[in-house]
């Protein structure tokens, strides 16, 4: 279902499995996975990107934009490249899902022939075409596989995003729907507000997704505001207390729609990061999940995985068989997300104090239907704790009765006053009719 939104049309909420190529294999071996995501009640699948791979192998080290990396390939199919590419998008969609893909135009592979075809559209350091790089803990990181692309001082800006506009094209060709634009800040805005307007002339139903982590808060508003569908937020490092989160959800909020996550394939796993504490990883979930209008997990997330994704280096064989299965519980919460309004927006939210500082109590109020919703959360994934209101109902605007949707241990009535005992990392979900 899609809704006007700012005068735009998009997805009223994603819900999104990262199928991550280097652990799931060729493409003939993602069915299951695919599978397993539809079970699991997503409705979208993104793929880190397809595309022929340069010297380094990284999957964001692109040497061609218009051939499909061999390695994907079914060695004994005769099907075209592009064929193969169709016919797993069209199984993803006869599951209900949606396919999303990485639109890598910041950079390319330092060994593509576009830097001897068109050495014009790419950032000089003297003679030399320069390296894109990032400061992490104060020490400069430089990507020496990687040409970085000028799309503000090159002296040919039209030839340039001709061959981006075409790029676009080719994976919409595949069958794609979404595409998540890598570090979308580093473009020029209007550049995006072009290339947005115009493949949605086309192609009304792409869904364009940026990917704005580290940086600041203006520049995710102007990126924002360029005509994307959907950015990503920071809560995976939320502290569940701290002002900061709710400061930049409120920055955004009313121009677009944000993705939350638990992990993702440039982070840490969160089994490892939170010791192995199974309670912890359900927590962010369940957080992740109800704060935002979408959310994401990588695969693995929902077996415990603790190996970090590697753009180069991980494999099939880094699959890891652990006792762990959370897709029952995933499922419950995306069935919530689901059924009610109030998580299928950017709602209006707001943190009520409680007297149990260790009590995350979250007040959602639905700018589009009339629905509001009292999340209520465990801060700490290791001990329980109480929660108590006087009167539930003084903290909503809407006439009783309240409901427990909870996906755990939901309860047939809430009484005045309200008590109960939350397990370590619980929540608690009460929703308005």
């Amino acid at each position: 279902m899609a809704i006007p939104y700012q005068g735009r049309f998009f997805p009223t909420h994603m819900k999104i499995y990262n199928l991550f190529p280097r652990l799931a294999g060729p493409l003939h071996q993602w069915k299951p996975h695919l599978e397993r995501a539809a079970d699991m009640g997503f409705d979208w699948i993104f793929v880190n990107p397809v595309q022929k791979l340069g010297r380094s192998r990284s999957l964001y080290s692109i040497k061609d934009y218009f051939q499909i990396d061999p390695w994907l390939l079914n060695p004994r199919s005769s099907a075209a490249p592009e064929t193969q590419m169709r016919e797993i998008v069209s199984q993803a969609e006869s599951l209900g899902l949606g396919m999303i893909v990485d639109l890598v135009i910041n950079h390319c592979a330092y060994d593509s022939a576009l830097l001897k075809q068109h050495p014009e559209w790419f950032v000089k350091q003297g003679p030399r075409i320069a390296h894109p790089y990032c400061m992490h803990d104060g020490e400069k990181v430089v990507w020496r596989d990687l040409a970085q692309f000028d799309h503000l001082n090159t002296s040919d800006p039209e030839g340039l995003y001709q061959y981006c506009r075409d790029v676009v094209e080719y994976l919409i060709g595949l069958g794609f729907k979404g595409l998540r634009c890598d570090a979308a800040y580093q473009l020029p805005s209007r550049f995006w507000a072009r290339l947005i307007e115009e493949t949605k002339r086309a192609h009304p139903d792409t869904v364009f997704l940026a990917e704005t982590l580290g940086c600041s808060a203006e520049q995710t508003r102007e990126t924002a505001r360029a005509g994307f569908d959907f950015i990503f937020n920071s809560s995976k490092w939320w502290d569940f207390s701290s002002p900061w989160l709710l400061e930049q959800y409120q920055l955004t909020r009313d121009i677009v729609p944000s993705i939350s996550f638990p992990e993702s394939h440039d982070t840490a796993r969160a089994f490892a990061e939170y010791q192995q504490n199974i309670e912890a990883i359900k927590q962010r979930y369940f957080f992740a999940a109800l704060f935002s209008a979408g959310v994401m997990i990588p695969m693995g997330f929902e077996f415990g995985f603790q190996k970090p994704l590697h753009v180069v280096h991980t494999t099939p064989a880094d699959w890891e068989n652990t006792s762990i299965d959370l897709t029952g519980y995933i499922k419950q919460i995306n069935g919530i997300k689901s059924r009610h309004p109030v998580f299928n927006e950017e709602s209006v939210t707001q943190l009520i104090d409680h007297s149990n500082p260790q009590i995350l109590l979250m007040h959602k109020t639905a700018s589009r239907k009339r629905n509001e919703a009292l999340v209520i959360l465990n801060k700490d994934p290791w001990n329980r704790q109480n929660f108590v209101s006087d009167n539930l109902y003084s903290l909503i605007q809407s006439e009783p009765p309240l409901f427990d949707v909870s996906p755990e241990w939901p309860l047939d009535y809430l009484p005045t006053p309200f008590q109960f005992e939350l397990t370590p990392g619980m929540g608690r979900v009460l929703v308005t009719q």
